[in-house]
């Protein structure tokens, strides 16, 4: 089996590629949103199979490159897999905006469990109040102004297990032996079989339309296909902890795209969003130099 050389770490180039994945996660709430009328584990299952073929076509169409190790696969299927299955049951089973706001705290694991998962590294003060600052702006931009109703609902334990999941996967992948970004084909072939057979399981069966087909092709190539493979080329080049912070993003881009779709300005909620996010990336490159 060939082995995969890690890359070399470049701050600025993992910076740019995590952004990259973010803005195409930014997407998937306005294609999730033209496409609810399809269930999550089918829309999942087809997004993963369509976003598998990239890491073939990465590899110039060669299976050698997704000869990984069995707990390699494990471990990639735990995280796709694993983190879209707990999502999904959550948002069955509690308010779906505060089940988002829990799942949206993965960013905050990562930079929080970083010293946890990967020796060698130390969590300062200026990351701690970092991702602090960033999930307080994800949580503005999540609620808008809105107040939580409701009390507890058990649905938000799976909440909390996908975000662990996300997070654990996304330090893990740092622990286990060198393999090339393409192999993130196969933990999505894996894992979009495996939502497919929640779907047949779970789920009552659906004819798709040509449109419904379209806007599936465009998320299997971008949020659940392309972003993954420019997250774990930006895991393996950079700090996990300032990927961490500028992962808090995701929700703000999201809730701008659909107020763009919908002709609408942004809330004050939403701009205190912004700065908050912004500051915590800011204050938490401080500390990116330092082991």
């Amino acid at each position: 089996m060939n082995r995969a050389i890690a890359p070399v770490k470049n701050p600025r180039h993992a910076s740019a590629l995590a952004l990259a994945a973010i803005l195409l996660w930014a997407t998937l709430a306005p294609l999730g949103l033209a496409l609810q009328a399809v269930p999550p584990f089918l829309l999942t299952g087809l997004a993963l199979l369509i976003g598998s073929l990239i890491g073939l076509a990465l590899s110039g169409w060669r299976l050698s490159a997704w000869r990984v190790p069995a707990r390699t696969l494990a471990l990639g299927v735990y995280g796709l897999f694993g983190f879209h299955f707990l999502l999904f049951i959550a948002l069955r089973h509690a308010p779906p905006i505060q089940a988002n706001l829990v799942n949206y705290l993965w960013p905050l694991g990562i930079v929080l469990l970083a010293p946890v998962f990967l020796p060698g590294m130390r969590l300062r003060l200026f990351h701690v109040l970092a991702a602090l600052m960033g999930f307080a702006g994800a949580a503005l931009a999540i609620l808008g102004g809105r107040d939580i109703q409701g009390g507890f609902a058990w649905g938000y334990l799976p909440a909390l297990g996908s975000a662990f999941v996300w997070s654990s996967y996304s330090l893990l992948t740092q622990r286990v032996a060198a393999f090339p970004s393409a192999a993130i084909g196969l933990f999505g072939l894996v894992s979009g079989l495996l939502s497919l057979l929640c779907h047949a399981v779970l789920e009552a069966p659906l004819t798709l339309s040509l449109h419904d087909w379209a806007r599936i092709l465009v998320l299997g190539l971008g949020p659940l296909g392309g972003a993954f493979y420019l997250w774990d080329a930006a895991l393996k080049r950079g700090d996990p902890r300032q990927i961490g912070l500028l992962s808090f993003l995701t929700p703000l881009l999201s809730t701008l795209a659909l107020l763009w779709l919908r002709h609408e300005t942004p809330s004050p909620s939403v701009c205190a969003a912004a700065l908050l996010i912004i500051a915590a990336a800011v204050l938490g490159k401080r500390s990116n130099q330092q082991p």
